[in-house]
């Protein structure tokens, strides 16, 4: 279950503290700390969320058992501008884009972290009693 967001005319620095905050999240977790969140990179993440649950929903996947298993924000394309400076010469404006790509996976049931039996159940060698 991916959706991708490409051309987002905002720095990819800027992005990736939105980003870093809500990968590894489950999707309700995720959409309250978007929803809390004052920088602008939030909305369109969260955009880019819910149509990532919408395409899950298409394959058949529930929404409740979603996280956010990749959330990669990469260099997009730099727009080249000037700005006039004195004595007639001219500074370069970069205007930088990212683009943004949201992978989702199901949980799986719980697993058991720690498969070895208990130091108390372990069982009796040969000259133990």
């Amino acid at each position: 279950m991916k959706a991708f967001l490409k051309n987002y005319r905002q720095s990819p620095r800027k992005v990736r503290l939105v980003a870093g905050l809500v990968r590894g999240k489950n999707i309700e977790e995720a959409l309250v700390s978007l929803d809390m969140l004052a920088k602008r990179a939030s909305t369109p993440i969260k955009k880019l969320l819910l149509s990532a649950v919408a395409n899950a929903k298409q394959i058949g996947a529930e929404a409740n058992s979603l996280f956010i298993k990749e959330l990669r924000v990469d260099k997009g394309i730099v727009m080249k501008r000037m700005m006039p400076a004195a004595m007639g010469s001219g500074h370069r404006i970069n205007k930088r884009t990212s683009h943004v790509t949201l992978v989702l996976e199901e949980k799986e049931g719980k697993k058991e972290k720690n498969p070895r039996p208990k130091s108390g159940s372990r069982p009796k060698s040969v000259g133990e009693k």
